[in-house]
């Protein structure tokens, strides 16, 4: 046994000399003296020092990103922006949801009662208690009379709101008035084909497409939640979005949709869900 291990440790130890030499001349260049030890050693001191760089170099510089199930920084960065854009853009979306609500029923006609706007709201009623009370026939139209000037005219606290004055959209002469007890909302005002139609205040377009009832309609939203109404236009110059400011073009008159009755424009003003007679605020 000992004898083995003085034979093991003399391989070991036994010097080998490793020279370079120049292929042509057989000029020694370089020359090493080493055992079997000294390899073993060197050897195992790179492997060392190989892995521990290849560690360093995946663990704190970005070609770690090129390793199959290391995620990239900029791509969680990316992930994050990306879900708050979502988020954002689903936010921007009930909004906007609820905004195409009300204009079509802006130009549908249909106008709720203040007493379901908290049904529109979405707000839950069902923990509420009704309390069945029998009416007469007076209180019956009296509560039918309040009902409809809820429904059409303005209430004292919205009167003050609106006490401004408006540009004209156009002029000319009204062939029929605001008529809500007929569901007529607005104002038809008489001009020939092609009259340009003006912003009767600072404001937003937040509609400008073609109907099959009404042809071109422009909406525009102004401050003090009021919004205008252009209808039965020749041809539109604005598009959604746009930012008007008073008395600039919009449009131009014309007759188109089907239920046109011949040139003219069909204005309607609205402020908070309310009818406005337009003539209140405007002179034609």
């Amino acid at each position: 046994m000992t004898s083995k291990k003085k034979k093991f440790k003399q391989k070991l130890l036994s010097k080998y000399r490793l020279v370079i030499l120049n292929d042509d001349t057989f000029e020694e260049k370089l020359s090493f003296n080493l055992t079997r030890l000294n390899v073993f050693v060197i050897s195992g001191f790179s492997i060392i020092a190989l892995i521990a760089l290849t560690t360093v170099l995946i663990a704190f510089t970005p070609l770690r990103e090129y390793i199959p199930g290391y995620s990239s920084t900029s791509l969680k960065n990316k992930a994050h922006q990306l879900v708050s854009k979502a988020d954002s853009l689903e936010v921007a979306l009930l909004i906007n949801k609820k905004q195409l609500n009300s204009i079509r029923r802006v130009l549908m006609g249909d106008v709720f009662p203040l007493d379901s706007l908290k049904e529109v709201n979405g707000n839950e009623t069902n923990n509420e208690v009704f309390i069945s009370i029998p009416t007469s026939k007076e209180d019956s139209l009296l509560r039918e009379k309040v009902a409809r000037e809820d429904k059409y005219n303005l209430l004292e606290g919205e009167r003050e709101k609106v006490n401004f004055v408006l540009f004209p959209p156009v002029k000319g002469s009204i062939s029929e008035g605001f008529k809500p007890e007929d569901k007529h909302f607005a104002v038809d005002v008489v001009v020939a084909v092609g009259t340009a139609v003006k912003s009767v205040s600072d404001g937003r377009v937040i509609f400008a497409e073609w109907t099959a009832d009404t042809g071109y309609v422009i909406i525009i939203e102004h401050a003090n939640k009021l919004l205008s109404v252009y209808k039965h236009n020749s041809s539109i110059n604005k598009s959604q979005g746009d930012y008007v400011e008073t008395g600039e073009v919009i449009s131009f008159s014309g007759a188109t949709g089907e239920l046109t009755t011949g040139p003219h424009l069909h204005f309607e003003l609205w402020s908070d869900g309310h009818a406005l007679d337009p003539t209140n605020f405007i002179a034609f």
